[in-house]
């Protein structure tokens, strides 16, 4: 069986869309960059001198982790530039960020957390990137208002989490399945390996946070 990149995955789901102009595509393919550069920064944080705390206290309440930091500022850097965006919100930001005048800008909005679990670093937990992207409502302009990114689930166009541990994984829906892909360090993509996930109707594993 051929590889299946998930850029080729998303790329065929685009096909599928009769009024689909490529800018959707063109905003997971930066966020999935962004996954892989902060792959790369967390399987070197020891070496690099990024683990421990900044000093600064988030809106959550949590201790900052210089990785929090970082993997924030790269997603913002990345995702600002990409062209598809009007607005995003992060954990470790109290304000709704605007996409300002000097990058152009789309429909979309993206609510994240930059690197959950970063606090689990220093003894080589699994941690990640939880991502929601919604479009602007249809007949909105000017300045993105709060109460455009505060909706209902249901109303996302895509969601998903890296997964960063003894492999870096991306699990991905845009509305057709929950797909999961596993990042081959030798080609540097991310390739298909857990096609239409779901949740078992019988489990035997019960846990809570």
């Amino acid at each position: 069986m051929a590889d299946v990149t998930v850029t080729e995955h998303i790329l065929l789901h685009q096909k599928r869309m009769p009024h689909a102009t490529g800018k959707f595509t063109g905003l997971l393919y930066d966020l999935i960059l962004s996954g892989k550069s902060i792959s790369r920064r967390i399987n070197q944080a020891g070496l690099l001198d990024i683990l421990g705390g900044t000093g600064v206290i988030n809106v959550q309440g949590e201790a900052v982790q210089k990785i929090d930091d970082i993997a924030n500022r790269l997603l913002i850097y990345r995702m600002e530039r990409c062209g598809a965006m009007c607005a995003m919100s992060s954990e470790e930001n109290p304000d709704l960020i605007r996409i300002g005048p000097e990058f152009p800008r789309g429909d979309y909005i993206m609510i994240f957390d930059p690197l959950d679990g970063s606090s689990n670093m220093d003894v080589d937990v699994n941690i990640g990137t939880i991502f929601s992207i919604y479009r602007r409502p249809e007949g909105c302009t000017g300045e993105v208002r709060l109460e455009e990114v505060l909706r209902p689930g249901t109303e996302q166009v895509a969601a998903g989490y890296f997964l960063y541990g003894p492999s870096t994984m991306l699990v991905l829906s845009t509305g057709d399945g929950v797909h999961g892909f596993t990042l081959d360090p030798g080609v540097g993509e991310f390739l298909l390996s857990h096609p239409n996930m779901r949740i078992p109707e019988q489990g035997w594993i019960y846990s809570c946070n």
